[in-house]
């Protein structure tokens, strides 16, 4: 497969080699949800926090004697029975990340990068740069490249995206910017368009090398 390299006028100016290697990568969509579901919980902050009987305020004088009353014996009004007592197991601050090896993680990425390229959803940009921030010329950009801005879900990818193109495109509902280094299959599964630079399109075809 051949990728036409195109300018900001949209105009083709050369055209890069995709291997056959990696249109040809198995889609083991469980690789995909492997990776997905161990970045989401790598995201999560997991500083939810609940009390116990021996943490709640108050508590500390039993509410009447053991026997004669005729009411069932308590030892404090912050027994998990009571209203306003602790909570019995709740959740309490830990770390939800868990290890998963590098090799999925690239497997994945390159399964959902040629998906992507075999549905025709890769562009390639000689460069992703703007004079000065404007959201008007963002706009202007994918509409030239046949996107429809607020609708389609695009991911500018660039080795070093650069501020003036930052700003363009940040305004406009489901466009993305990032590093190349910062790419992961998540971001490519939750953006139906990948628009790249050739030199950002290299370094992706090296991280998803097996």
């Amino acid at each position: 497969m051949e990728l036409s390299v195109r300018t900001m006028e949209d105009e083709v100016v050369d055209r890069i080699e995709v291997g056959p290697d990696l249109l040809e990568t198995p889609p083991k969509t469980y690789v995909v949800w492997e990776v997905v579901r161990h970045y989401l919980a790598s995201r999560r902050q997991g500083t939810h926090s609940t009390k116990t009987r021996g943490e709640v305020r108050g508590g500390g004088r039993k509410p009447w004697v053991q026997k004669g009353t005729g009411r069932a014996r308590h030892g404090s009004i912050r027994s998990p029975l009571w209203v306003g007592g602790g909570t019995v197991f709740g959740p309490k601050p830990r770390d939800y990340a868990y290890p998963l090896p590098a090799k999925k993680t690239r497997l994945a990425l390159r399964i959902v990068l040629a998906d992507r390229l075999r549905a025709g959803r890769v562009t390639v940009l000689h460069a992703l740069s703007m004079e000065r921030p404007s959201t008007k010329a963002g706009v202007a950009l994918m509409e030239r490249l046949r996107l429809r801005p607020g609708t389609d879900r695009v991911l500018f990818v660039d080795l070093q995206p650069e501020e003036n193109f930052v700003k363009s495109v940040r305004n406009i509902p489901g466009v993305a910017v990032a590093a190349v280094r910062d790419v992961h299959v998540y971001h490519l599964l939750t953006h139906t368009h990948l628009v790249v630079t050739p030199r950002a399109f290299e370094e992706l075809q090296k991280v998803c090398q097996l």
